[in-house]
């Protein structure tokens, strides 16, 4: 994936994220739990966003890879152009 590609997805749900953490605690009408409402929509925004990141920055380099056979590993390599001679 390209570097462009990557920040640009980290942007766009950063500023989806910072929308409702930030900008809907604006929104919330007047009452009793306005504070409480407030405190609980910039916490969800911050935890998603967070999740969010953590899983999306694993798959960019996963730490478990496909199990293949010695043979397919020789072949690949072989196609790859990776083979010593």
């Amino acid at each position: 994936m390209a570097a462009s590609a990557v920040v640009t997805n980290i942007s766009v749900v950063t500023v989806f994220w910072g929308f409702v953490g930030i900008v809907c605690p604006y929104f919330v009408r007047r009452g009793p739990n306005r504070r409480v409402i407030q405190v609980m929509l910039m916490l969800t925004a911050a935890s998603c966003w967070l999740f969010w990141l953590c899983t999306y920055v694993a798959q960019m380099n996963p730490l478990i890879g496909p199990k293949l056979k010695n043979r397919t590993l020789i072949w690949i390599a072989h196609k790859w152009g990776n083979v010593k001679k």
